[in-house]
C-alpha cells in the first residue's frame, strides 16, 4: 500500500514522536508513505475563515502534490485531515473555484483534479490494511491495559464531510485497541473535544474541557488515554498537569497516539517509538 504523506505542523515541532513511532511502522504493516516535501500548512481549523481563497489555494496545492503522484494523501492529524477534506470538498463542487486555484498552481505545474482521496491513517489501518491483518501482526499484545480512546472533533464532525465514524458513538479507535488485545474503558468524554483550539485565546475554557476528558478517564480506571490526533495529545498530555489543577483525582495518566500502541503491540520499544518524550510517562 501507497500513500503520499502529509507533514503537519504540530508533528514537525510538539509531537514529532508521531512520525518517529509512524516511520518505525511502516515495514511492519507493508505500508509504504512518500512523505510530502513540498506541502504547505494547512492553516488549521482558521485559515478558510480568514482568507478563503488562500485556504482553497494552499490546499488545493497540498493534494495536488498527491496527485501527481497518482497517490491518495494520508495525515496523522485530525485538524489537517478536516481542512483537507473541506478544501477538497468545495473544489470538487465547484468548476469556478477549482478553476481560480489551478490558475496559480499552473506556475507549479500542478493541477488539481480531486483524483486523490484525503485520509487519515486511522483509516488506513483500519479499511486499508484491515483489522484482521493488523491482529495478525501483534507480537506483544496489549493483554490487561485498559484504554480510554479519545477521538476528539475534527475526525469525526461534521460526519457528512468525514462519514466513518457515528459521531455519537465511535467505534474505530475502539476496534484497533481489541485488535491489538487491549482493553476499554467506557467513559463519557470519548467524543468531546480537548480544548486544544481555543488555548491561546480561552486558556481557562480550555483547560476545563481537557480536565473533564482527563478525569473522567481516571475515574474509568483507565491505564492510558490513545488518540489519533496529535493536537488532543498536546492538550492531553503537555496541558494535564495545569488541567488537573484543582481536581480531586488521585494520579495523573499518560496520553498515547495511536501509532504509538500500535508500534508497542508489534515489539517496538518506548523509546524507539518516542513514548520517552511524553510529559506524562
Amino acid at each position: 500500500m501507497k500513500f503520499a504523506y502529509f507533514l503537519s505542523c504540530i508533528n514537525e515541532s510538539m509531537t514529532r514522536e508521531v512520525d518517529r513511532s509512524i516511520e518505525s511502522l511502516k515495514k511492519d504493516l507493508d505500508i509504504v508513505l512518500f512523505k510530502l516535501e513540498k506541502g504547505a500548512c494547512c492553516g488549521g481549523s482558521n485559515l478558510d475563515y480568514v482568507s478563503p481563497e488562500h485556504f482553497l489555494v494552499i490546499n488545493g496545492r497540498n493534494i495536488a502534490l498527491a496527485e501527481q503522484m497518482n497517490l491518495d494523501l494520508v495525515t496523522s492529524c485530525s485538524t489537517c485531515l478536516l481542512t483537507l477534506r473541506r478544501a477538497k470538498q468545495i473544489l470538487d463542487s465547484s468548476p469556478d473555484k477549482r478553476q481560480f486555484v489551478n490558475s496559480f498552481l499552473a506556475n507549479e505545474g500542478l493541477s488539481y483534479t480531486g483524483s486523490s482521496d484525503v485520509k487519515h491513517l486511522l483509516w488506513v489501518i483500519t479499511e486499508d490494511l484491515g483489522l484482521s491483518r493488523l491482529a495478525e501482526k501483534v507480537t506483544t499484545p496489549l493483554t490487561g491495559i485498559r484504554f480510554a480512546p479519545f477521538y476528539g472533533c475534527h475526525i469525526i464532525r461534521p460526519s457528512q464531510l468525514l462519514g466513518r465514524d457515528n459521531p455519537a458513538s465511535p467505534s474505530s479507535l475502539d476496534l484497533v485497541v481489541e485488535a491489538l488485545g487491549g482493553s476499554l474503558v467506557e467513559y463519557p468524554s470519548k467524543n468531546k473535544c480537548c480544548g486544544f483550539h481555543t488555548l491561546l485565546v480561552a486558556e481557562k475554557e480550555s483547560l476545563a474541557m481537557s480536565g473533564n476528558a482527563i478525569e473522567s478517564a481516571i475515574r474509568a480506571e483507565a491505564d492510558y488515554i490513545v488518540t489519533p490526533c496529535p493536537l488532543c495529545h498536546t492538550a492531553l498530555d503537555a496541558y494535564q498537569p495545569k488541567a488537573l489543577e484543582g481536581r480531586r483525582v488521585s494520579r495523573s495518566i499518560p496520553v498515547l497516539h495511536l501509532s504509538q500502541i500500535i508500534g508497542l503491540a508489534l515489539g517496538h520499544s518506548r523509546e524507539e517509538l518516542g513514548i520517552d518524550r511524553h510529559m506524562i510517562t
